[in-house]
């Protein structure tokens, strides 16, 4: 009897302190594989050709193709034994067919044409089909519509931020495989604490000082929520233990007063195009999570792209808003040093920790309004849509 008492103690899980669950959040809770009814960047144009590939998306897997320019996308599932299409080849234009036993599908619809080993009178061919999924081609990328309840795709500039979408660019990326859930990224972009202490080690902000604590609030504005810097502080004596300084001989001089262009102070020149904006503040979020970070020359975009509750794929992109000679500069710049000082060692940082947090339970502190504010968003969000599809009001 003691015995059987000392196993269920060990079984015992102790309450850790703070938030035990995600329930105020239940759409966010529940969204584990990501949120569906949204466009997603898959993977870069180039790498769409006549071999079919294979690819993970809130939970579906997907296969993508392109044939004669056009890029498209099925289910990765012969409905005949179950064989992924992505191993399959084309047979024949405008088609995909099973490696197993030749059933061919019609890109467009997906509906099946031929069945390769039951002659060409094959009494099965129009009768079943695989699900398509809608595409579209953006930014140098593919992207997919991930649907909720089997509604049509809406315009895909809709969900772009909007700078993107009428203005001349010239931009550089990568797009990674990243281990941890899609909601552990997303929060940690947004988040207001983290960058001060966990990237003040990285070679990116070397010889420019990160600010110890500031004072933030969170704004809504349209499909967007804002981080607003109202104080900044750039060293802080804790009561009991000591001096803490951002400040370093081999940095450069911390600037004086509040910004919200950037993270080094207030610029002297903005671009014209990211002026004209008018940010409130230099970090954003919407959904279905994307992360805008505006500095005084370029914007820098995150897009969390959910594969299934445990991995997700990082989409980072740099954008200046540039023509003509000066794109070859920062071509140059890019390849010779932001890619892997910023979207590699600083970025991979944050890769380390979304791979390492375990949450819930959690405790949280004052800056996380900024994870607040994005799952009330998200939350509110989703709520609108499902209303919207059922027809109530929301």
């Amino acid at each position: 009897m003691a015995r059987r008492l000392e196993e269920g103690a060990t079984r015992t899980r102790p309450k850790l302190p703070g938030r035990q669950d995600w329930s105020s959040w239940p759409n966010y809770d529940a969204a584990a594989e990501g949120f569906r009814g949204y466009w997603y960047p898959v993977t870069w144009s180039s790498h769409v050709t006549g071999k079919p590939k294979a690819f993970t998306i809130c939970g579906e897997k997907i296969t993508l193709i392109r044939d004669n320019g056009t890029a498209y996308a099925l289910h990765d599932r012969c409905p005949h034994r179950g064989v992924p299409l992505s191993l399959g080849n084309q047979q024949f234009p405008g088609t995909v067919s099973c490696p197993y036993h030749g059933w061919t599908f019609d890109l467009t619809n997906g509906k099946l044409c031929a069945v390769i080993t039951d002659g060409p009178d094959s009494p099965i061919r129009g009768k079943a089909g695989v699900p398509t999924y809608a595409v579209a081609e953006r930014l140098g990328m593919v992207w997919v519509y991930v649907p909720l309840a089997g509604e049509a795709a809406p315009p895909i500039d809709e969900q772009l931020p909007e700078e993107l979408v009428d203005n001349a660019f010239v931009m550089g990326g990568r797009i990674d495989p990243r281990a941890g859930n899609w909601r552990f990224a997303c929060e940690n972009g947004f988040d207001e604490g983290h960058a001060k202490y966990l990237h003040r080690t990285s070679l990116w902000r070397l010889f420019k000082p990160m600010p110890v604590w500031n004072i933030t609030r969170v704004v809504p504005e349209g499909r967007w929520i804002y981080r607003v810097q109202d104080e900044v502080h750039w060293e802080a004596d804790f009561p009991g233990v000591g001096h803490w300084t951002g400040k370093r001989w081999w940095k450069l001089r911390p600037p004086k007063g509040t910004f919200n262009v950037g993270n080094t102070g207030t610029p002297k020149k903005v671009d014209p195009v990211i002026e004209k904006q008018g940010f409130p503040g230099f970090a954003s979020l919407s959904m279905p999570g994307v992360l805008r970070i505006v500095y005084p020359k370029f914007i820098h975009y995150e897009f969390y792209v959910p594969v299934d509750a445990d991995n997700h794929r990082y989409v980072g992109v740099m954008v200046n808003f540039l023509k003509g000679v000066a794109t070859a500069r920062f071509y140059a710049k890019y390849l010779g040093a932001i890619r892997w000082l910023f979207h590699g060692q600083f970025s991979g940082q944050d890769a380390w920790m979304v791979d390492v947090t375990d949450a819930p339970p959690e405790k949280l502190y004052r800056p996380d309004v900024s994870l607040t504010s994005w799952r009330n968003l998200a939350e509110s969000t989703t709520r609108q849509k499902l209303a919207a599809l059922k027809g109530e009001p929301s």
